[in-house]
């Protein structure tokens, strides 16, 4: 967590704390910072009688302010559905106020699952409910009529896995730091392999335990699936081929080994996180490796961005993101490979 802001400190952006209290109609606010980068900023908002969560694009990023609309338009319209999420309080599109458009909505108490620590207090049957829920919540957003909330604007579900093969091929190409055979070969393949998309549906786009709150009591049911800057209507079996990806081995190598399912075996093998689906949702699997190979293509390319972003300030990290491109290239391989 950073350090506090209190009125009278300055905000990421240069705006004063005085102009949210101001917007707010409040004079006793208190701010802290508990997430920030280039991502989307997230603070905690306090007055004496309230307890939310600010999130904002960082001033820096212009582009990312269409994000917050993203954000607060799906959770609003999520809000009356079986998907939990946290309920938005206001919404700001006026960049005189912190200048970028924000919103709040109520903070909730629990637990984020993104190490082992953070599941200490779960045994093998919790673990194994908390991966029932994960992956029903998951069917529940994807069984979600976007009409019916509003949301059938939301995005281009026709399309949209070719556009997904034309997006990360683009972003290689942006980001290329030497020939790497694996991406190149998983393009060719994914090109010619596209199956025919799943139902459309509203996609998270980043679903995982990372990016899901469970509750303190119960410990195995969801408070609430949080940062949606990602999310769109497109083919819902992306969103499962990126949980795939995280959930499996390679995971732990990439991202620091610290993966919070990884420590107890109740938490279910892929396997059974595939079968839990299928089951609740009623969607063919049988192409999940085209989608598993797209997620890794994606971290792939995704790596060799931040390591081209590194390459003149760092040497030994660039050398370590150049090892999980390659390493991650040569996973999606391996899953493209299986494709007819």
């Amino acid at each position: 967590m950073s350090d506090g802001h209190r009125p009278g400190d300055r905000m990421p952006g240069d705006r004063m704390p005085e102009d949210l209290a101001r917007w707010l109609g409040r004079d006793d606010l208190r701010i802290d910072q508990i997430a920030g980068g280039a991502s989307n900023l997230t603070f905690r908002v306090r007055t004496g009688d309230d307890d939310w969560i600010l999130r904002r694009p960082p001033a820096f990023v212009t582009a990312t302010s269409n994000d917050m609309e993203r954000e607060w338009t799906v959770l609003q319209a999520l809000g009356a559905t079986d998907v939990p999420v946290p309920r938005v309080i206001r919404t700001c599109a006026d960049p005189s106020v912190l200048g970028t458009p924000f919103y709040l909505m109520d903070r909730l108490d629990g637990i984020v699952f993104r190490s082992a620590d953070d599941v200490t207090h779960l045994d093998a049957v919790q673990a194994r409910a908390c991966t029932d829920e994960l992956i029903d919540v998951l069917a529940a957003l994807h069984a979600v009529d976007p009409a019916a909330v509003g949301l059938e604007t939301f995005g281009r579900p026709a399309g949209f896995l070719e556009r997904q093969v034309r997006r990360w091929t683009r972003q290689w190409e942006a980001t290329r730091f030497a020939e790497v055979p694996d991406i190149d070969e998983t393009v060719r393949r994914l090109g010619s392999s596209l199956p025919a998309q799943s139902a459309p549906a509203i996609v998270h786009g980043d679903y995982s335990f990372n990016n899901t709150i469970f509750r303190r009591d119960p410990a195995t049911t969801m408070a609430g699936v949080l940062d949606w800057e990602l999310s769109t209507l497109g083919d819902p079996l992306a969103d499962v081929g990126l949980l795939v990806l995280y959930w499996g081995e390679i995971a732990e190598s990439i991202w620091t080994g610290t993966q919070a399912h990884r420590s107890n075996p109740g938490f279910g093998t892929t396997d059974e996180l595939l079968e839990r689906y299928a089951r609740a949702s009623k969607r063919d699997l049988d192409d999940i490796s085209f989608y598993v190979a797209l997620a890794t293509l994606k971290m792939a390319v995704i790596m060799a961005g931040a390591r081209v972003r590194v390459a003149g300030t760092d040497p030994d990290r660039a050398r370590q993101l150049e090892a999980k491109t390659r390493l991650l290239a040569s996973i999606a391989r391996e899953a493209a490979e299986q494709l007819s």
